[in-house]
């Protein structure tokens, strides 16, 4: 890919206030063989991932995305340059994958993620769904560039189209949203009633021990009262 070279070696300074947000999405989709591999005790093929949550070419902006994958894989560094950002494997566990996003623009610092590989199905997964004989676990993140350089904000803002057809995920992250909304809310006016009671508990709980005091002072002011009543 050629760089726009009239930025200079400073890529032109910084734009201040500036502020530009690209979403995306990573995770991985796995296959199960339906029986362990003999020569290896492998079970699943996978896939880990980067991908872009709108219909762009995230090649005009990110130089390469380095996955680290688990030290027991031949050469667990790898490195991938261009579209699609993704490696495939096979494997029988599933482990953390470290996934470091660089940008063209060397003075924009490189944006890490972290994915656990999942082969599984768990009973109760957030954002992860069954396809056919797959199961698919990825998760929606946005890469927020503040202040960006020239270069880099003339980069984000000459991305092209990946393809002309339909974009979309596996996982329907608008419903996700939705759904976590309405948990949100639902929350918020559940912790509202709860204070609302405490509140009213609190409260009980003063007036109670007004009278308590109120009562006890009668006593102290009044000493024989209280014997007479004792008698």
């Amino acid at each position: 890919m050629s760089l726009p070279t009239d930025f200079g070696p400073d890529s032109g300074g910084r734009i201040k206030g500036l502020v530009i947000v690209k979403p995306i999405v990573y995770g991985n989709v796995a296959r199960y063989f339906g029986k362990k591999r003999e020569e290896d005790g492998h079970t699943h093929q996978w896939s880990v991932y980067v991908k872009p949550y709108s219909n762009e070419d995230m090649s005009a902006y990110i130089k390469k995305i380095h996955f680290k994958l688990h030290e027991s894989y031949v050469n667990p560094n790898r490195i991938v340059t261009k579209p699609p950002y993704e490696l495939t494997e096979t494997g029988w566990g599933e482990f953390e994958i470290v996934i470091k996003i660089y940008f063209h623009d060397p003075n924009e610092r490189p944006v890490t993620l972290y994915h656990i590989l999942k082969l599984f199905q768990s009973p109760v997964s957030e954002g992860n769904s069954p396809i056919g004989r797959a199961l698919v676990s990825e998760s929606y993140e946005e890469i927020v560039f503040q202040e960006p350089t020239q270069l880099m904000q003339h980069l984000l803002s000459n991305v092209k189209p990946v393809t002309n057809g339909q974009w979309a995920h596996d996982t329907n992250f608008e419903d996700k949203k939705d759904k976590t909304l309405e948990r949100i809310v639902s929350a918020q006016a559940k912790v509202r009633n709860e204070i609302s009671e405490l509140k009213q508990k609190l409260q009980l709980a003063k007036e109670t021990i007004t009278k308590f005091k109120e009562e006890i002072a009668k006593v102290q002011n009044n000493p024989s009262q209280s014997v007479l009543s004792a008698v």
